[in-house]
């Protein structure tokens, strides 16, 4: 139940950026550069200071480095496949892999339908990441969850502001980004069921979650919070890290 718990919490906070969207508006450059690069500094701190050696240790070296490529790979395959977007340049949203939209009556709401569809996947093995952490221990899963959460704020922004443009109603959005949101624990209670069914599985789950962790803050995170603010971004990474270190 721990685990759903921080699952949901991380994952629902897409609802949290949406509603700054609707309250205050978007947060400015500099606020989202320092946010992203601590999620990505906390998401590495955790994935080579705990989720790699607890990996080992439960299987193998080789068990370890496979699971992480796997973990990696499925991560750039999802990006291939999905196209998916992201607010790093510029007040426009830009999105790769446009053509895998499909047709929409308004170019904007079907925009909107595409990142919706694109974050609810990518929450599928942050989900799995957390309940690998928590195996690992409860401190590490609740970090993993607080830099997921943190990482799903500008993304409920990505969701919400072509939705809202496109002329859909509010109460509508905050629904379709809380429901993009539920897939993280989806991915929790996926990876919790796999994991005691075959608890030799452990280890190769936990190297996975580090792989799909590293690569989506080297893909996603870095990049977009150092177009924001370069030296915000990095006092942001660093500070997660050392914050990850210390704890752990």
């Amino acid at each position: 139940m721990e685990a759903l718990l921080y699952s949901f919490l991380a994952g629902t906070s897409t609802v949290v950026g949406a509603l700054l969207l609707f309250l205050i508006g978007e947060p400015g450059k500099r606020t989202l550069a320092g946010l992203l690069g601590f999620a990505g500094g906390i998401m590495l701190g955790i994935s080579v200071f705990e989720l790699l050696p607890e990996a080992v240790a439960f299987g193998s070296l080789g068990t370890a480095l496979t699971g992480f490529v796997l973990g990696a790979a499925m991560m750039y395959g999802l990006d291939r496949v999905l196209p998916h977007s992201h607010m790093s340049t510029g007040d426009d949203l830009v999105v790769e892999n446009p053509k895998k939209m499909g047709r929409q009556q308004s170019p904007i709401l079907r925009t909107g339908y595409l990142v919706l569809f694109g974050i609810a996947m990518h929450n599928l093995p942050e989900g799995l990441a957390i309940g690998a952490g928590l195996e690992a221990s409860p401190d590490v899963g609740l970090l993993i969850a607080v830099a997921i959460g943190l990482h799903n704020i500008p993304e409920g922004l990505a969701m919400s502001g072509p939705l809202r443009a496109g002329g859909m109603p509010m109460g509508k959005v905050l629904l379709f980004t809380l429901l993009a949101g539920l897939v993280t624990p989806i991915g929790t209670a996926i990876g919790l069921l796999v994991m005691q069914a075959a608890p030799a599985m452990v280890g190769g789950a936990m190297a996975f979650a580090a792989g799909a962790m590293v690569y989506i803050v080297n893909d996603e995170l870095v990049p977009q919070s150092n177009e924001m603010n370069s030296h915000l971004a990095n006092a942001g990474l660093i500070s997660g890290i050392l914050l990850a270190f210390a704890l752990l």
